[in-house]
């Protein structure tokens, strides 16, 4: 208890005013922690706030049209998250007629939802004894304790799960929650921690052996797979233009992009007119220009998108049926919302 107590203690004197901290809604929460699952609280504060805005009920939500939910999702990346929100709210208003779930056991089940947000949803709207371990978390265990086991491993996993869960206060869990993490963004930062002034710097293991900037540790990453893509951003005489939706499986499922060609490698003016996919498309001669003259790289998780921007000016092309005034009326991936920007400004 005395941990507990010490970090609450400095959580009353040192925490965020955020909005959703002021509700017990769990429509609010889930909504928070969904956005803030990759994405750092300064930018996701104006997402959630436009969420609120727009969708000020699970009900909203679920009886919005997908692609509007995509479109305000806009700029935030990882879009499956935005689609599991869909789909989880669809599913609260169908079949548990309109009621959120009260317990972790039932939270988890939503689609999209895991440990980490069940178990903040369940302590702080409901005051479920069940504990968070996020980024923040791992980083605060882990030096405070001078644990080396990898966070990213399974053993990881459940080491510091069974450690957090030890360590929380059962009268205030949703308090202890938000103050272990505020703690870890705020006193525990990943780079240069205020270590000199910590309620914790007499009794933290990492502080006391100079091992700050080697916890917590993490297995090597996967091997980043470089990727080749080559728009074709179509522009006819009557300002029409395609774009398609991406369907399947993947990361930009349900947002629109322009054609796009894959190569092996980066290619030239040459290299593109003489692809298959480009003489289909365009029989007769059209003009052909690279707008960006450096490749533009889009990091993603395992993924690099080595990215360029071919613009095609011919007089009709058959499929070309977008016109380009509607055009930032469709929900796209950042990377080429980033070059409508520039093009069109």
């Amino acid at each position: 208890m005395i941990f507990s107590n010490k970090l609450i203690l400095w959580y009353l004197q040192n925490k965020r005013d955020l909005p959703w901290r002021k509700t017990k809604n769990p429509y609010h929460v889930w909504l928070s922690e969904i956005i803030l699952q990759q994405t750092r609280v300064a930018q996701g504060l104006d997402y959630y706030l436009k969420f609120i805005d727009a969708f000020p009920t699970v009900n909203h939500l679920a009886n919005a049209e997908e692609s509007t939910v995509l479109k305000l999702w806009q700029g935030l990346g990882y879009y499956s998250r935005a689609r599991n929100l869909h789909f989880s709210a669809k599913y609260i208003v169908n079949e548990l007629n309109g009621e959120f779930p009260k317990t972790y056991k039932e939270i988890v089940k939503l689609k999209g939802v895991g440990d980490y947000t069940a178990s903040a949803i369940a302590s702080m709207c409901f005051n479920e004894s069940t504990a968070v371990v996020d980024g923040n978390v791992y980083r605060v265990l882990s030096r405070y304790f001078g644990i080396d086991t990898p966070i990213n491993s399974s053993a990881g996993i459940k080491e510091f799960k069974a450690l957090a869960q030890s360590l929380i206060d059962d009268s205030q869990s949703g308090t202890f929650n938000q103050a272990i993490m505020d703690f870890g963004a705020i006193q525990c930062k990943p780079k240069k921690p205020l270590c000199l002034f910590c309620p914790f710097a007499d009794s933290c293991v990492a502080f006391q052996k100079n091992k700050i900037d080697l916890l917590p540790v993490k297995e090597k990453k996967l091997k980043i797979k470089n990727r080749y893509f080559n728009f074709l951003v179509i522009k006819t005489a009557d300002h029409k233009t395609i774009l398609k939706e991406r369907k399947g499986k993947g990361i930009w499922q349900g947002l629109y992009q322009f054609p796009l060609l894959e190569s092996e490698k980066s290619i030239d003016k040459n290299d593109l007119i003489s692809s298959e996919m480009f003489n289909e498309m365009f029989p007769n001669e059209v003009s052909i220009s690279l707008f960006n003259k450096k490749e533009v790289v889009h990091k993603l998780s395992h993924q690099h998108l080595h990215t360029q921007f071919w613009i095609i000016e011919l007089n009709h092309q058959k499929d070309a049926n977008i016109d380009w005034k509607a055009i930032e009326n469709y929900p796209v991936p950042v990377l080429i919302s980033n070059f409508l920007e520039e093009y069109l400004s």
